[in-house]
């Protein structure tokens, strides 16, 4: 178990060494370790090595000057300058909630960025303003549409935080299909299958192989094949991908540029610019009181709270996992598998530091 602290300090050297100003380094370990400590391995600091990756092979601007070059009075396109998600979509979502303080909404679409952790958090931002948060973002090309062979689409989630006013705030935050790629990454890691409906195979049969997208197999939609509503995962990432990509112009479908996953994969020619998000920011007092809403948010999870539920289980409201893992792991630590342990002991000697390994 590692002290959440000693984590962020880490990625944050580290990504000060590899040219991140200071402030940026801050906010972007801040964002990893932010999906370790809710519960989200896949997206935290086991992908710090990935980062280190991108800017190996001149993909990542550590000093990027992330720019609007298109905008109205709600919304615009941001110009990430290849630099690193976790710092340019935060950004994005200041200028989305500017936006949305002046004139009720801010939308803004982003392009030529990197992989931005986990969309939870950038939601999370417009909270505490009394608005409501909406991220998504496209990905490389790991899944398989609905009776496809071929991977034209990302995981691409998405993301909604709205706030409430004594309950913990309602926080969707989730991957458009059966499971993001980085839990494929923790059963190799293991060496352990994976569940049936996850993926297919090169031919487009079912499997539990963890390797199957390194063999030409492919993610399979939320709902994992037609009969249980692997279309309506389908259209979810589609949508991410249109707003993400298409809308901002970045790379979309299956020209999205790859993360490190499935083994580092160089970049092709593409048709847009980097990776691509789309983020918003809602006045709740654009619709209704502020408090009065956030009164009946409360009222509307407290109906959900009190829901008779299949014995041995409970009725959970989203973000309820993530927010009780959070609070643990700030109590008793983040575990970490020892590959990525030794990961991070071979990123340290790299740049002259060292990695408590217990």
């Amino acid at each position: 178990m590692y002290r959440a602290d000693y984590l962020q300090k880490f990625v944050q050297t580290i990504f000060e060494k590899i040219g991140c100003l200071p402030k940026e380094a801050l906010l972007a370990s801040e964002v990893l370790i932010s999906a370790d400590l809710r519960g989200i391995d896949s997206h935290g600091i086991a992908r710090l090595a990935g980062y280190v990756r991108l800017y190996d092979h001149d993909r990542l601007n550590p000093s990027p000057q992330v720019r609007i070059v298109h905008e109205t009075p709600s919304t615009a396109t941001v110009d990430g300058d290849r630099g690193l998600g976790l710092v340019v979509a935060p950004r994005a979502m200041q200028i989305a909630m500017d936006k949305a303080e002046k004139v009720g909404s801010g939308w803004v679409s982003v392009r030529n960025s990197n992989h931005f952790g986990i969309a939870g958090y950038h939601a999370m931002l417009a909270l505490d303003r009394d608005m409501i948060g909406w991220t998504m973002t496209n990905a490389a090309p790991l899944v398989t549409p609905t009776f496809s062979l071929d991977k034209l689409l990302g995981t691409n989630p998405l993301a909604v935080a709205v706030p409430t006013r004594s309950q913990p705030p309602f926080v969707a935050d989730f991957a458009s299909t059966a499971v993001a790629y980085g839990k494929f990454e923790i059963l190799q890691r293991q060496g352990l299958p994976a569940p049936l409906g996850w993926a297919q195979d090169a031919e487009g049969k079912p499997t539990d192989d963890s390797n199957a997208v390194k063999s030409g197999g492919g993610l399979l939609p939320l709902g994992s094949d037609r009969e249980h509503g692997s279309h309506k995962g389908y259209g979810l990432g589609a949508i991410v991908d249109i707003f993400s990509g298409v809308l901002s112009g970045a790379n979309y479908g299956p020209w999205v540029p790859p993360f490190a996953t499935a083994g580092f994969m160089a970049a092709q020619a593409g048709v847009g610019l980097g990776t691509g998000h789309f983020l918003g920011a809602m006045r709740v007092d654009g619709f209704r009181p502020a408090e009065e809403f956030k009164d009946n948010m409360d009222r509307w999870i407290g109906a959900f709270r009190k829901a008779r539920a299949i014995e041995g289980h409970q009725v959970l409201i989203p973000g309820d996992p993530e927010r009780e893992s959070e609070a643990k792991r700030r109590q008793e630590g983040i575990p970490l598998l020892p590959p990525v342990v030794e990961s991070l002991v071979e990123l340290g000697k790299r740049f002259g530091m060292e990695f408590m390994s217990l």
